[in-house]
């Protein structure tokens, strides 16, 4: 007997096995009125069969149980039930002293409730509901394990994927370091390995800036300026920057604009970083002369702007999950183009901080690929400016470093010690400390005007140098600058909080240090 067969999952079912045809008959109807979906079995076998297409919950009669074979047999389905599930068992027992197959259903590790017969329908219905509802806290605990399961292999894999990228610039770093250590070699032949490695720690450090892109978007730590932003202006800048990409793969690029130009509000250079990961993508993953399109019109308010590709598709699989972070479609080939293939998940957050939306069409693997953007637009009334918040100082007119006393406090001595070096290479004078004290002891000794402090040292961390540099008799003179592999905007802030003037993210460019010395020349004068 099958009730309501089809109308609900498997997996909410109640199996019975009961002493007789008629209780079959009875237990149905009673769970049937009461909107449950009974499932009679004739025997043990058919039971233990049906409970591997899903059941909510067995209920089971005393006698079904009496021989050892049956219970034996329901022992064994318990055992072997995957960690996250619990099956709830009814046994219908017959009113007196407990029976021999009561104490030993009750022996079982499992969670089994023993029902005395005659049972009120009151009763039995509000015990299968229950065992149903704790049977649906299983299937929820089920479905938190496979989520778990799958971001853990998803980040298991990017990580893999992570080291592999930054193996790559180690690679010729390392072998433009042996040949410049080992042979002798002239300056002109000497200035092409300087290039080489100069080229590899750059890509090393875009891909630790965009794993911290991606953290401050999605936790909410970025600054967007907003403005009336034309959306022309922001998809030719966005053509400008992957021409290179395009050109270099002799990729066909379509563009079709709007008639009439459209204003969005929003951050334009965010907005440019959008479109320009998408024909990036594009551009990597279409093979050689293949054929690229931007696309923008005005719909309903919006600007619908797509971006597609004649490239190798997306499986319609993993068409809701590619914009998500850890996510690698069709990661052989992507593992071939290098990078860390994040440039969705960053596309997705600017979009939605700019109060649009993002979705991915494709046929399917070879069949090229669609991301079509949506995005708020602005009428011409509306397009007043906004202030663009200020970023640092400005500084005046750059005169010549000079004589400069500029203490660098590292405990990681080959930092510190090449910095000092690239520093005085620009007119500046170095002191070197290796720890918080020996940077107290120096500054007591020379009370430099501008002191360079690593953030995560032992002992005394960046944040407590810095204040006790600030609580001395000339502290507030000294110009503190944070150079740090942190670079959050929480961390920005905890630097301020501590008396930091400026905050420079590990490795600090050339011109960021020309433009420190600079700053420091000045507040001399």
């Amino acid at each position: 007997m099958n009730a309501r067969s089809g109308e609900q999952a498997p997996e909410t079912r109640i199996l019975l096995r009961t002493a007789t045809s008629r209780d079959a008959l009875m237990a149905c109807a009673v769970l049937e009125h009461a909107g449950l979906q009974p499932r009679v079995c004739a025997d043990m076998a058919s039971l233990l069969q049906q409970f591997q297409d899903g059941a909510g919950a067995l209920m089971l009669a005393e006698e079904t149980l009496a021989d050892d074979a049956s219970a034996g047999a329901l022992g064994q389905l318990l055992a072997a039930q995957p960690p996250w599930s619990d099956v709830p068992v009814l046994v219908l027992a017959r009113s007196g002293a407990d029976s021999r197959a009561i104490t030993r259903a009750m022996a079982q590790p499992a969670n089994i409730t023993v029902i005395e017969r005659p049972v009120r329908v009151a009763a039995l219905v509000s015990a299968a509901r229950s065992a149903l509802r704790a049977r649906s806290r299983q299937y929820e605990v089920r479905a938190l394990l496979r989520d778990l399961n799958e971001a853990d292999r998803r980040k298991t894999e990017f990580l893999a994927t992570l080291a592999h990228e930054l193996r790559n610039p180690l690679a010729p770093l390392s072998t433009a370091l042996a040949l410049l250590t080992r042979r002798q070699i002239d300056a002109a032949d000497s200035a092409h390995y300087y290039a080489l490695m100069q080229r590899q720690v750059e890509h090393m450090a875009r891909l630790v800036d965009d794993l911290m892109e991606v953290s401050r978007i999605t936790r909410g730590k970025i600054e967007l300026r907003m403005d009336a932003v034309p959306l022309e202006a922001v998809l030719n800048d966005a053509i400008e920057q992957s021409r290179p990409y395009i050109r270099g793969a002799g990729h066909q690029l379509d563009r079709q604009l709007p008639a009439r130009p459209l204003l969005l509000r929003g951050d334009a250079v965010r907005l440019t970083q959008i479109f320009a990961n998408l024909l990036n993508n594009a551009a990597k993953y279409t093979a050689a002369g293949g054929r690229i399109g931007i696309a923008a019109r005005e719909l309903d308010g919006e600007a619908r702007i797509e971006v597609s590709d004649t490239g190798m598709g997306i499986e319609p699989s993993m068409l809701d999950s590619v914009f998500d972070m850890f996510v690698q479609a069709n990661g052989s080939a992507r593992r071939a183009q290098g990078g860390l293939g994040i440039g969705l998940t960053l596309v997705k957050s600017l979009v939605e901080l700019h109060g649009g939306r993002v979705a991915a069409r494709s046929a399917g693997l070879g069949q090229g690929s669609t991301v079509v953007v949506h995005l708020p637009l602005l009428e011409p009334d509306q397009a007043g400016a906004a202030p663009a918040p200020l970023n640092g100082s400005a500084a005046g007119p750059a005169p010549e470093p000079g004589d400069q006393t500029v203490l660098i406090v590292d405990d990681n001595h080959d930092a510190a010690d090449t910095l000092a070096e690239l520093l005085g290479a620009l007119g500046a004078r170095p002191a070197i400390a290796y720890s918080g004290a020996q940077a107290l002891r120096l500054v007591h000794e020379q009370m430099p005007r501008l002191a360079i402090l690593d953030l995560g040292m032992p002992d005394m961390d960046g944040y407590e140098l810095a204040r006790r540099l600030r609580e001395l008799p000339r502290g507030a003179d000294i110009l503190l600058v944070a150079l740090s592999g942190w670079g959050q905007a929480d961390d920005r802030e905890r630097a301020a909080a501590a008396g930091f003037d400026r905050h420079l993210l590990k490795p600090a460019e050339l011109e960021q240090l020309r433009a420190l010395l600079d700053w420091h020349a000045n507040a001399l004068r």
